[in-house]
């Protein structure tokens, strides 16, 4: 189980919520999911995000996959993942930071959504918190990284 931000191009004439009602409307989970077909500017895109989080934040692993382009920061305070998939893109946390690391975590996934908005122009919303991540305080989704993650620990384990 993860913390999931959500980062979408928002179609034109439409709320954020308006496209990723489209877009859930348009998922059927019995199919099989489309591959990756990037735009020779989500390509460019991809190219400016991959090197600005390892610029500003540190080293990265990189993947292509069938469906997305994938980045995962490497080393402390933990693992953020970016999928890449042109039109969309999702960040995951998981649920194992609390406290002062839940903090040192969640600042770089919002650092990281925040390149991602700068660069490709995708809108980026933290459904856990209800915020966007452009303007959104990633103390607040550290409370709640760490509350979930405490209450896992003591009624999961």
């Amino acid at each position: 189980m993860t913390y999931d931000i959500t980062l979408v191009r928002i179609r034109p004439g439409l709320t954020l919520q308006e496209t990723l009602d489209r877009l859930n409307a348009d998922f059927d989970p019995e199919a099989e999911l489309p591959l990756l077909r990037l735009t020779d500017a989500q390509r460019a895109e991809w190219g400016r995000i991959l090197d600005r989080v390892s610029r500003e934040i540190g080293s990265v692993e990189s993947e292509e996959y069938l469906y997305s382009l994938t980045l995962e920061t490497v080393g402390p305070p933990g693992r953020v993942q970016l999928d890449y998939c042109g039109d969309t893109a999702s960040i995951e946390v998981a649920y194992r930071h609390s406290g002062p690391a839940a903090l040192a975590v969640m600042e770089r996934a919002y650092r990281i959504a925040r390149i991602v908005e700068e660069e490709s122009g995708l809108t980026g919303h933290d459904f856990e918190v209800d915020q966007p991540t452009l303007t959104g305080d990633p103390v607040i989704a550290a409370d709640r990284l760490s509350g979930v993650s405490d209450w896992a620990q003591h009624h999961l384990s």
